[in-house]
């Protein structure tokens, strides 16, 4: 527990109520570490992707959250025709436009081929019928595939489930209503034999395998979306998360995102290098922020805020390699600017398998332990 000295220059960046609590950002500086002159942080001292800020935490001044996200209380107005959508969304060489004058229902797995590409206007609501097991519904990108949802601040692209009357009356924390948002790609894992099925997909799906050698792989943008009530369990708790990256690279665009009451993980990135600015993953009911398999990406603002209703388990989970854990490319993503909010229960951060990472000028705050470091008897591990 922290007192800061309060006065009427003070500059309150940040305000979140979290466990009961009022949160607040006190404003601290962050002169002597930011991406231009950072020693720590590998690449990013040349790296022109990270915005060069002087502060810590994700925010400052009017939070980037406000007017377009879920946690805000933003409701989309759906449109008024609907259009339900099953399999194949778009095969290769073929473009797809959603538009917003039109609501989207997805029955079951839908799938974006190789070399097909989904444009998604922005203000579209896309909704996944509710069903469990081999009848989950999620759209998911295969390798391959390209998908453009350029949401905007005043018109963000909505997903949810086919029952959200989108009118303020359901519950922020309701959890595991549809699937989610799947992207696959053929950036570089560290499992062998390089190439593995995506969790959340039955591993008899061709379309759900993600790795490869394509560092740079581009699935396209994805900006301005929120992806609400999700993670459905599709067998032997084999959960989707809100947003699901496999093998994605560097030459995707992913800003302004916000994920909330998923039951499981807000975001879980499989290897690759995708780079993710703006995320906020919020009442979820497994980790706020996942990664394995060698990821070696970016992240900055990255807000992780959990429930009060007990459900949640680590603000990041981190683990290095699956087969083997040694594997190389480690796990060392570099991620500026965190701001996670805890529930007083749970654990803020897991490094293990091998995995590490940099976070930079980052806040942790109502957690109920710190971070947990793999440190095992002999061999490799996170410690050493």
């Amino acid at each position: 527990s922290c007192t800061y000295p309060v006065s009427e220059e003070t500059d309150f960046s940040l305000s979140f109520a979290a466990n009961g609590n009022l949160v607040v950002d006190p404003g601290v500086s962050a002169d002597n570490l930011t991406p231009a002159n950072s020693i720590e942080s590998g690449e990013a001292p040349t790296n022109a992707w990270f915005d060069n800020v002087t502060y810590r935490g994700a925010f400052s001044g009017t939070p980037w959250t406000n007017g377009w996200t879920l946690f805000n209380g933003y409701q989309p107005t759906p449109g008024a025709n609907t259009m339900t959508v099953s399999g194949t969304i778009a095969n290769g060489g073929e473009s797809i436009n959603w538009t917003a004058s039109t609501t989207y229902i997805l029955d079951g797995f839908c799938f974006v081929n190789d070399g097909g590409t989904l444009t998604i206007e922005a203000g579209t609501v896309v909704k996944g019928k509710a069903g469990q097991g081999e009848n989950a519904s999620a759209l998911i990108v295969a390798r391959g595939g390209t998908i453009n949802a350029n949401g905007t601040s005043d018109a963000p692209i909505v997903f949810t489930f086919d029952g959200d009357p989108l009118d303020g009356s359901t519950a922020s924390n309701l959890r595991g209503q549809w699937g989610g948002l799947i992207i696959l790609g053929d950036a570089p894992l560290n499992s062998s034999p390089g190439e593995t099925a995506i969790e959340g997909i039955p591993t008899n799906e061709p379309r759900g395998i993600y790795g490869g050698s394509n560092s740079a792989h581009n699935a396209g943008t994805i900006q301005y979306i929120s992806i609400r009530h999700g993670g459905t369990d599709i067998g032997a708790g084999n959960e989707i998360n809100g947003l699901t990256l496999g093998g994605v690279g560097s030459g995707t665009t992913f800003d302004y995102i916000e994920v909330i009451g998923n039951a499981d993980d807000g975001m879980e990135c499989f290897g690759g290098e995708p780079r993710v600015k703006h995320i906020l993953t919020a009442y979820c009911g497994d980790d706020c922020f996942d990664y394995d398999e060698g990821f070696r990406g970016f992240g900055q603002f990255w807000c992780a805020v959990q429930s009060t209703d007990g459900e949640g388990d680590r603000g990041g989970e981190h683990d290095g390699g699956t087969d083997p854990e040694t594997a190389e490319p480690y796990a060392i993503p570099t991620i500026f600017n965190a701001t996670y909010i805890g529930n007083g229960n749970s654990r803020t951060l897991t490094f293990r398998d091998n995995a590490g990472g940099f976070y930079n000028n980052s806040i942790f705050v109502d957690w109920n332990a710190g971070v947990d470091i793999e440190d095992l008897p002999d061999g490799e591990d996170s410690y050493k």
